[in-house]
């Protein structure tokens, strides 16, 4: 996989800083960075926060940064985490669509411009699938990779079409409608059905969150990095020989049955089922998953400092 591009620059909100790498050797000790990264035509939003091994988060579909800010807080002091915003979401803009494999490049660069060689990833849902597809097109980058309610794609071309043309349908459907009428039919799919059990409070966070989204952003996310368009990983997990961690929610059928096929294909793989949690295992019981990717991290530093 080429990674070629153009010259890269980062971005801060009031100016431009110089692009000059940190140590490799180190890991940046920061309190907060909030920065853009431009390559080609892109500027992608990004955060550091912490110290310690480096922690790249992708967030799910409707999400941004702030979807990590309660693991964020309760992992600063051990870890230092990189939160990116994905193509079409949040703060990161660009004048042409990312498909799966060209959003994993512009972040490879991201990770080079940083001085980051390796990472631990974790991803969650449209994040997990992105962050498989990264670990999968740069495993030399992977220290660990945790996949929360993940999937590897679609199996079957012919499921693969079938997905591509539903979120066609749902990219006009935002389109067409607005974002205020798409995010009162996403909280409401079946997917999200375990979140109506949360607190009003916590409920209203994810909403405002979905709504700080726009249209476009989203429409072009469905067509280019949704399920139908991105490559199936499943004939390759066999290949993947780095330490997984997957977690799903219980409550979460299709994901767990998804995840046990996706354990039984990995070199190296834990699998942890969440009692009483839905899709959003971060949201839902987010002391739980706190603990359960902080400290699968930190085995895994341990483990490779002893290699």
């Amino acid at each position: 996989m080429s990674l070629r591009s153009e010259p890269t620059e980062l971005k801060m909100q009031n100016g431009i800083v110089p692009s000059g790498r940190p140590s490799r050797k180190k890991y940046w000790n920061v309190g907060a960075d909030t920065l853009y990264f431009t390559i080609n035509d892109a500027n992608y939003w990004y955060e550091i926060h912490g110290k310690g091994a480096p922690v790249v988060l992708f967030h799910g579909f409707t999400g941004s940064s702030g979807t990590w800010s309660h693991l964020i807080e309760a992992g600063k002091d051990q870890l230092q985490f990189i939160t990116i915003d994905l193509p079409g979401h949040g703060k990161t803009k660009m004048s042409n669509p990312r498909t799966m494999e060209a959003c994993c490049k512009d972040i490879s660069h991201l990770l080079d411009t940083l001085g980051y060689e390796t990472v631990h990833v974790v991803g969650y849902s449209m994040g997990g699938r992105t962050a498989l597809s990264f670990a999968m097109a740069f495993p030399e980058r992977i220290r660990s990779l945790t996949l929360e309610s993940a999937s590897p794609g679609l199996e079957v071309e012919e499921t693969r079409e079938k997905r591509a043309v539903n979120d066609e349908e749902l990219a006009k459907r935002i389109e067409r409608n607005g974002i205020r009428e798409f995010v009162h039919f996403w909280e409401n799919i079946p997917l999200f059905e375990s979140q109506k059990d949360l607190p009003a409070a916590i409920q209203q966070k994810i909403r405002k969150e979905r709504l700080e989204q726009s249209e476009s952003g989203l429409a072009m996310s469905l067509r280019y990095m949704g399920t139908g368009s991105q490559p199936s990983w499943w004939s390759m997990l066999h290949t993947f020989e780095k330490p997984v961690q997957l977690l799903v929610g219980e409550r979460d059928e299709k994901f767990v049955s998804i995840n046990k096929k996706m354990q039984s294909f990995f070199f190296s793989c834990k699998l942890i089922e969440v009692e009483d949690a839905g899709h959003a295992i971060h949201v839902e019981k987010p002391d739980v998953f706190d603990k359960l990717v902080i400290d699968y991290i930190k085995l895994q530093e341990q483990l490779h400092k002893e290699k």
